[in-house]
């Protein structure tokens, strides 16, 4: 019952906040899973939040602040967390997904370890936030392509993602449970389909990629909005004061 009618309370707030002529602004942070990509006929990779704001109307703007390569410690190491802070306005929305980079071990501008630093880093953001009247959502690293040679999809994210569905639950913060739909996606395609959702492509076929390239980190466009379609799903169930503003 508290978490409904908190629910109503912010609907009503961003009815009042639009009827006086305000916007919404949905902050996106996190890798480059999540990142925009340049617009050139030679680059088909693209982030899932590039092509998110295509499922809203008008109501809400969207600040993509998400990067290659960056974790939850290097994000703030560069200063991009303070930039969205200084951008951050009561009622805004912020939703953050890292873990890609986070556990890569010999990077030591990027290493979190997901039980501490990791931990610690998600629990700061979601205070940050909470603190400038904004609204965190968590998100779960998406899944890789990861078969083994029994044809299996393998988990190669570990603790990172059970850390993001811990803290939470624990901070009581929205969560987009990416990395278990985008498991349920892959494994639903197969392992030769699934290809058409990260970068499998050919010599030849984009010049990025003259010698071709088989990754299966990055989205290829199928995968960009195939994700961004879980993200509304997500949005639907955890966010439902925006349901309103989602294009038909």
């Amino acid at each position: 019952m508290k978490g409904l009618l908190l629910s109503l309370l912010f609907s009503a707030s961003l009815l009042y906040w639009n009827s006086v002529g305000g916007e919404i602004t949905f902050f996106l942070v996190g890798d480059s899973t999540m990142a925009d990509k340049p617009y050139t006929g030679s680059n088909p990779e693209k982030g899932w939040g590039q092509v998110f704001p295509l499922y809203f109307k008008a109501g809400i703007r969207f600040e993509n602040h998400a990067m290659n390569g960056r974790s939850t410690k290097s994000f703030r190491a560069e200063g991009r967390w303070d930039t969205v802070m200084e951008r951050l306005k009561p009622g805004d929305y912020v939703i953050i997904e890292f873990g890609h980079n986070d556990q890569k071990i010999n990077s030591e501008d990027r290493y979190a370890f997901a039980d501490s630093n990791y931990r610690d880093n998600l629990t700061r953001f979601v205070e940050e936030v909470r603190a400038k009247g904004g609204k965190p959502v968590l998100a779960t690293p998406i899944s890789r392509r990861s078969f083994d040679e029994n044809g299996v999809l393998t988990d190669s994210h570990g603790r990172y993602s059970v850390v993001v569905r811990e803290v939470a639950e624990q901070l009581d913060v929205p969560l987009f449970d990416l990395h278990a739909k985008t498991v349920e996606v892959i494994e639903q395609f197969g392992q030769e389909k699934s290809k058409e959702l990260f970068l499998h492509y050919k010599p030849g076929d984009y010049d990025k990629f003259p010698k071709g390239t088989e990754d299966n980190t990055h989205l290829s466009p199928t995968g960009a909005f195939k994700v961004a379609d879980l993200a509304v799903e997500e949005l639907k169930r955890e966010l439902p004061e925006l349901v309103p503003y989602l294009k038909p």
